[in-house]
C-alpha cells in the first residue's frame, strides 16, 4: 500500500470510520507489530503494546497532517514509543529503589568525619604558634599550591630563604602535632 493509501485511510479513521481503521489494520499490522516485537523481544508483550499502538491511533489519527511528514512515518514513531514504554515499564520502581539502599557511601563515616575535625583543629592551633608572615606563608604553599619562587616574590625574599622558612615551619607543626 502506498503512503497517500495509508494517509487517506488516517484521516477517515479521525472521521471516525470504523471501516478505514479496519483496513489501516491490515495494511498496516505486520509493520507496527514487527517493530514492537523488536523492541520487547517477547510476543505476548509485543501483541499488547500493538494493541495499545491501535488505540492511540484511533484517538490520535486527528493530529497526523500529511505536511508534517510520512504517514509509516508516524505510525512506526507510536509503535516505537509505545514498545519503549512499555519495556521501560518491566522494571518496577521498587527493585531499582532496593538496590540504591545496597550502595555504600563513598563519603567518610561520622567518626572519620569527627576525627578530621579534631586534625584540623589541632593543625590551626600549631600554625597559631608560627609567625604570621610563616604561617601564611605555609598556607599559600601548601593550601594554595603557590610555588616556593612565588611565595619568595610576594614576600620580597630570596628564594632560599623561602626554602627555609617552609622546612623550619613544617618542622615546628611536626613537633607540634606529636605533642
Amino acid at each position: 500500500m502506498q503512503g497517500d493509501e495509508i494517509a487517506d485511510l488516517i484521516g477517515r479513521v479521525a472521521l471516525g470510520d470504523r471501516r478505514a481503521f479496519v483496513a489501516l489494520y491490515n495494511q498496516t499490522g505486520p509493520k507496527l507489530f514487527s517493530i514492537c516485537l523488536r523492541i520487547l523481544k517477547d510476543r505476548t508483550e509485543a501483541e499488547e503494546a500493538l494493541q495499545e499502538v491501535y488505540i492511540s491511533i484511533w484517538q490520535r489519527a486527528h493530529s497526523f497532517s500529511v505536511a508534517s511528514g510520512s504517514s509509516s512515518a508516524w505510525l512506526a514513531a507510536i509503535a516505537r514509543n509505545r514498545s519503549i514504554d512499555a519495556l521501560r515499564a518491566r522494571r518496577p520502581v521498587a527493585d531499582e529503589l532496593d538496590t540504591v539502599y545496597d550502595l555504600a557511601d563513598a563519603g567518610p563515616d561520622p567518626e572519620m568525619q569527627t576525627v578530621t575535625k579534631d586534625e584540623g583543629r589541632r593543625i590551626d592551633t600549631c600554625m597559631e604558634e608560627l609567625e604570621a608572615d610563616r604561617a601564611v606563608a605555609v598556607k599559600r604553599a601548601y593550601v594554595e599550591g603557590l610555588s616556593y619562587q612565588e611565595l619568595a616574590d610576594q614576600f620580597g625574599v630570596p628564594l632560599n630563604t623561602m626554602r627555609t622558612w617552609l622546612r623550619r615551619s613544617l618542622l615546628k607543626l611536626r613537633e607540634c602535632m606529636e605533642r
